[in-house]
């Protein structure tokens, strides 16, 4: 019992910071925007398919990754200025009921675009260590670490950087931002630009794992969704110790349930946060 669990151990761990990722892209454009971006989940499935193609084009798994990166964050660019711009200060429901008319549309585009079959992203990395009795793969332990890497990159950037400090700014104040001369609707893009990316990296990190299909985003949004609530909405360091702890749970809980069963934990995790704690596991308690 010992081994599997220090199996599972790892196995959430991995799968956690893969979550981490995908979520702190989520988190940072509902804390600076105050949107609740329904088509996450579409931008880390576009961002798999762009990585594909870009694979086949250069032959290289890391040019994929930045490819499908810089790309994602265009459009993501694209349109946070087309739609999300103009809705600005109107009713929240407005900004859900857009973001969620474009994951449909993006969907759609996927499976018009490249078909209902799944691709194949291949790894770079195929070996593979002894870990007690399991052959265990070098590249989950390599994309938890690029993911924790690409996390810690954001938080130096929001915590040092000069553009980091306008960004910020605008969370705490976007008026007094503002009147200080920060270009808010810029910063509004950027942040949306940034969020598209991390959903395109998690997207062709996550690739080699599974296939990727046009459907690949619905089940890691959902569970996004899940860790931004239990983290706290709007809380970077809550995100990410939200999406271990979930990860955690579910890989300790597939112990004894099946791992279509042991989904089930995340969701009573969520509900147990709303009746109880629904500003957030990880978020401090005002003294």
């Amino acid at each position: 019992m010992a081994e599997q669990l220090l199996i599972q151990l790892l196995i959430g761990l991995s799968s956690g910071m893969i979550l981490a990722l995908v979520a702190s892209g989520l988190t940072l454009i509902f804390g600076i925007m105050d949107v609740v971006n329904f088509a996450h989940g579409e931008l880390f499935m576009l961002g798999a398919y762009m990585g594909t193609t870009v694979l086949v084009t250069t032959g290289s798994f890391w040019l994929a990754l930045l490819g499908a990166s810089v790309a994602i964050a265009l459009l993501g660019a694209a349109l946070q200025i087309t739609t999300l711009r103009p809705l600005v200060g109107r009713d929240p429901l407005t900004t859900i009921l857009a973001t969620f008319g474009i994951s449909l549309v993006l969907q759609n585009y996927a499976l018009w675009q490249y078909g209902p079959v799944a691709r194949k992203i291949q790894e770079p990395i195929t070996s593979q260590f002894q870990f007690f009795h399991i052959q265990f793969p070098w590249y989950r332990i390599v994309i938890a670490i690029l993911s924790a890497a690409i996390i810690g990159a954001l938080w130096l950037f929001l915590k040092y950087g000069k553009y980091g400090i306008w960004i910020r700014a605008t969370t705490q104040d976007r008026i007094m931002a503002s009147a200080m001369g920060i270009p808010v609707p810029l910063v509004h893009t950027a942040v949306f630009a940034i969020g598209s990316a991390m959903a395109a990296a998690s997207g062709v990190l996550f690739g080699p794992l599974v296939g990727v299909n046009h459907a690949m985003g619905l089940d890691w949004i959902l569970k996004a969704f899940i860790v931004v609530v239990v983290g706290g909405m709007g809380n970077l360091g809550g995100s990410i110790l939200a999406s271990l702890f979930v990860s955690l749970l579910e890989a300790f809980a597939s112990l004894w349930v099946s791992p279509a069963q042991a989904v089930i934990v995340s969701f009573v995790v969520l509900i147990l946060t709303l009746l109880f704690r629904p500003t957030g596991l990880f978020v401090p308690t005002p003294k």
